[in-house]
């Protein structure tokens, strides 16, 4: 072979250890484009990542709703489902059709912790609440009030103030020691253990199908529990001479409790078909308390107080009764659905009535209280 023929032959140049035979050379220019498109593809994904977030946690309607979440159909829009428990959380400072079912359970559940702060250290004006109440309704009244019916709202403004109870004025003779306050203490923790519950569990139950029933589960152990324990202050107090009548008007509220609570624990009492039932099993608990009430009525006759309980107590099932025929006819959603989906709808007003009646059974427990720190056994 000639040696200027194989000289002119190319000599493949050696490889690079980082290059394989099939790698391309690539320009600057054309590196840095590449590297722009990449990054702008990126942030393409990243935007749709963050929309595809923000249409996970947006408002949903009626119709879009899990079966079990469907317990108002005239309630149209601004659902939450499936939320995660963080955003669940955060929204409560959000506007949608469960906000003012937390708040009215939220700040009642907070007035009824001063409340009971208030009565555990003795200050006078916060647990005189009531009676300041009492007085700007008098006041706003005076000229059409007759002279009894003056002295009749004179006496519910008097009864509120804690330093009254232990004063040496008293007409009556004071006994050595104070009445026992416990069962006024679980009355007061039964409120609060109700409305709290209430509120958590209108927070929170979008989260799953899960912990919608295990929370409302626990809204209703609350509910009873505050029926429940609104009976022990009225018998202990009144029947505290007579411990007899306690053990039979206690134990029976307490039993038809268990029996409720036992009841509304089956899931298929849970759903929102079921509403009319369960409102009607709490109103009969309630009921339960006229017969307790007629016969201390009777006891009592004589005691000049017993309009001023009276007045409490009626108030009282005004307000429950009330709310809870708001509650069972669905007004006023009903008559314009999707109108009340934010605010003012029956859901929400039963929550105002509640913590009104719970207010009222306070003051009477409060004339309780009084009576039997003056008067003893």
């Amino acid at each position: 072979m000639d040696v200027g023929v194989f000289s002119k032959r190319k000599i493949p140049r050696k490889m690079d250890l980082h290059q394989t035979p099939c790698s391309v050379v690539v320009s600057p220019q054309k590196a840095y484009k590449n590297k722009q498109k990449k990054k702008k593809g990126g942030d393409l994904e990243d935007h749709g990542t963050q929309n595809e977030a923000n249409k996970r946690y947006a408002f949903m309607s009626f119709w879009e709703l899990p079966e079990y979440m469907k317990d108002n159909e005239f309630i149209l829009r601004y659902y939450r489902v499936n939320w995660p428990l963080k955003e669940a959380l955060f929204s409560i400072f959000r506007w949608h059709n469960e906000t003012l079912n937390i708040w009215t359970h939220l700040l009642g559940f907070l007035l009824f912790g001063g409340l009971t702060m208030a009565n555990v250290l003795e200050v006078p004006q916060v647990a005189d609440l009531l009676g300041l109440f009492t007085r700007s309704i008098l006041t706003s009244a005076k000229a059409n009030v007759s002279n009894n019916s003056k002295e009749f709202f004179l006496g519910t403004t008097k009864l509120l103030d804690l330093k009254q109870v232990a004063s040496p004025k008293m007409d009556t003779k004071l006994p050595g020691t104070s009445v026992i306050r416990w069962p006024f203490y679980l009355f007061l923790g039964g409120s609060m253990f109700c409305l709290f519950s209430s509120s958590i569990c209108h927070l929170f139950s979008c989260h799953s199908r899960n912990l919608n029933i295990i929370l409302l589960r626990i809204d209703y152990v609350g509910i009873t529990t505050m029926i429940i324990t609104s009976f022990f202050p009225p018998i202990f107090y009144i029947f505290q001479c007579d411990s007899h009548w306690q053990y039979v008007y206690l134990g029976g509220i307490t039993a038809m409790g268990i029996f409720t609570i036992i009841t509304l624990l089956s899931p298929t009492l849970s759903t929102g078909k079921c509403h009319v039932f369960r409102a009607l099993l709490f109103c009969s608990m309630g009921l339960f308390g006229i017969v307790p009430a007629v016969h201390a009525s009777i006891v009592n006759w004589s005691n000049p107080k017993r309009y001023t309980v009276l007045a409490y107590e009626s108030s009282m099932a005004l307000f429950y009764l009330t709310g809870t025929g708001f509650y069972i006819s669905r007004i006023p959603e009903r008559l314009k659905p999707g109108w009340f989906d934010l605010a003012c709808h029956s859901h929400q007003i039963f929550h105002v009535f509640v913590v009104l009646g719970a207010l009222a059974h306070y003051g009477a427990t409060l004339v309780f209280l009084e009576y039997r720190d003056r008067v003893g056994c």
